[in-house]
């Protein structure tokens, strides 16, 4: 449930900077910040104020220039959490992993916190308390470009292969952002348009088609309870 007492102190509150952390929006205001969280299937969407409300539309910041910015979350999957304090700081917030566009030791710091780790690579790079962004579609595709196994356990992973998967990682991301994410049924951007990025998949729900690099069968299998896609032949 969203926390209407709490959020009334946007009211007559100016927006001064709005930036992102992990999968969290984080609208800062005067005197604290809103904590959006899009969910499965949630989106934000920027309006002329006279628009008619959309189904699942569930809160609106009305602005001072006939505008207006909705949330909208079919499967309530999502939050919208106000905090006084730095959202930096908030319990949603604090213990997120690593920004892997933002450092330049990203490898570095993946195998050190690789070694005692005995998860499959896939789960361990999906984990948001060790790095940030890395979802389903997006781990698979890296770990095909870094020819690394899903399945492979992260201590086993040596440290030439994490420097080839961190690439991998920047180079996937990098161009789902200016693709525009990656559309496979419900996500849409903020102007309303789908993500395109799905265009450029070589793994993610190719499942019985050929590798792009071999031509061997691409194969599903569920890892972490999630599917995952990968070329046996390519990646060992």
């Amino acid at each position: 449930p969203i926390e209407e007492n709490k959020i009334k102190n946007l009211i007559h509150s100016d927006i001064k900077k709005i930036d992102r952390r992990g999968k969290y929006i984080l609208v800062h205001c005067e005197e604290g910040a809103l904590i959006l969280h899009l969910g499965m299937s949630g989106s934000i969407g920027v309006f002329d104020e006279n628009i008619k409300y959309h189904k699942h539309d569930h809160l609106e910041l009305i602005l001072n220039n006939k505008k207006v910015i909705r949330l909208n979350d079919p499967r309530r999957f999502g939050c919208a959490v106000w905090t006084d304090k730095k959202p930096e700081e908030h319990k949603l917030i604090r213990n997120l992993g690593i920004e892997p566009l933002e450092v330049s030791d990203l490898g570095e710091r993946l195998y050190s916190l690789s070694r005692n780790r005995n998860t499959a690579v896939k789960n361990y790079i999906m984990n948001s308390n060790i790095v940030v962004g890395v979802g389903n579609i997006y781990a698979s595709e890296s770990l095909f470009l870094a020819k690394i196994n899903p399945n492979k356990p992260a201590k086993n992973v040596p440290i030439d292969e994490i420097a080839n998967l961190v690439k991998s990682i920047k180079k996937v991301l990098s161009n789902a952002i200016k693709a525009g994410g990656t559309t496979l049924k419900d996500f849409y951007s903020a102007d309303g348009n789908a993500g395109y990025f799905n265009i450029e998949l070589n793994v993610y729900g190719k499942e019985n088609e050929g590798c792009k690099n071999c031509q061997n069968i691409i194969e599903k299998t569920v890892i972490g309870q999630r599917a995952t896609y990968f070329c046996r032949k390519c990646q060992f």
